[in-house]
């Protein structure tokens, strides 16, 4: 089979599998009383965020040499890129497409609290990751200290999110579980093993992705940090888009963008001292100036949400103008 047609397979069961998560998550949360935030933040963000966390990891430990630490460290910078702007612009796409059905239209009504938390952690832990790649290999010991703070700072937010009461929506009815399409309370087992089975289908058509990818780019000699930091992150960040879009036609605004901040916080935490602890984490230009742009998108979303309490569509939108300024990197061979 060619690989345009693995291409489209893969979306295919990426979507499918986004579908069944989407179900299975909303209804975890009920399951164990957890608060809109902290399904969207922590339950959706880390189940979907699983297949570009296996890549950087597998590529360091198992690649070869510098090869193999240039694709794990281009993946690692590359999700929270994509996350802060493609997936942004795609939601913002969605809230458009559907506003029209939608009671708030192009509004994008979020819960506050938990999606201030979520940015305000990522510029600062994210900021920390990067300027730790400017720290000398002979200084190496501080470079593990400020990743193993990095570490602990993602599970006392993970503490803070499901310490938070739940929200309760009346207006909002969960459709059945697809396990269970019969019960009006499906077994918490029954839920737990859709959410597992959606996982691997995510995971499956994540790798499908990737693989399919890769041999239409090699064509084209794209070196393999660039690689990693364009092909990897749209195929592993494609569960978030495709659930957020799901969310935001059903007027889920909180769980949607929840799910895309939760995934920045765990994105700029946890896997960057992945690769602080397995990598020198010495970054180049290009990582800098794709660092940048992911760090301002945050801040303008981060500004908007302080000023307005919401997002709105124009601003989801513009995120994909930075994305677009660093394809324009790639092209002028800036970004290396």
């Amino acid at each position: 089979m060619s690989s345009i047609g693995i291409l489209i397979i893969s979306l295919g069961v990426i979507l499918l599998g986004a579908e069944f998560f989407v179900n299975g998550v909303e209804w975890l949360g009920e399951k164990l009383n957890l608060s809109e935030g902290a399904v969207g933040s922590v339950l959706a963000a880390v189940g979907t965020a699983l297949p570009e966390t296996l890549i950087p990891v597998i590529a360091i430990v198992f690649g070869q040499g510098k090869e193999g630490h240039d694709i794990g460290i281009g993946a690692i910078l590359g999700a929270p890129l994509m996350l802060s702007t493609l997936a942004m612009f795609v939601t913002g796409i969605a809230v458009i497409f559907f506003s029209r059905r939608r009671i708030k239209g192009s509004k994008v009504q979020v819960d506050y609290s938990s999606m201030s938390r979520d940015l305000s952690f990522f510029i600062i832990v994210y900021a920390a990751a990067i300027i730790t790649g400017t720290i000398p290999p002979a200084l190496r010991h501080w470079q593990l200290i400020i990743a193993a703070f990095m570490v602990l700072s993602y599970f006392l937010y993970v503490y803070v999110m499901l310490s938070e009461e739940r929200d309760l929506d009346s207006s909002y009815e969960l459709p059945p579980c697809y396990f269970a399409r019969k019960e009006k309370s499906p077994r918490l087992s029954l839920v737990i093993g859709q959410v597992l089975f959606a996982l691997l289908l995510i995971i499956i058509g994540a790798d499908m992705f990737v693989g399919a990818v890769k041999e239409v780019a090699v064509i084209y000699q794209v070196p393999a940090f660039v690689l990693a930091l364009i092909i990897t992150p749209i195929a592993t960040e494609l569960p978030e888009k495709f659930n957020s879009v799901i969310w935001i036609s059903r007027e889920k605004d909180s769980l949607a963008l929840g799910n895309i901040t939760g995934a920045m916080v765990f994105q700029s935490s946890l896997i960057p001292a992945i690769g602080i602890f397995l990598t020198d984490w010495q970054l180049s230009g290009g990582a800098f100036l794709s660092a940048i742009l992911t760090l301002t998108a945050a801040a303008i979303l981060y500004i908007e949400l302080l000023r307005k309490k919401h997002i709105t569509a124009g601003t989801l939108l513009l995120m994909g103008v930075f994305y677009g300024v660093f394809l324009l990197g790639v092209f002028e061979g800036i970004i290396r």
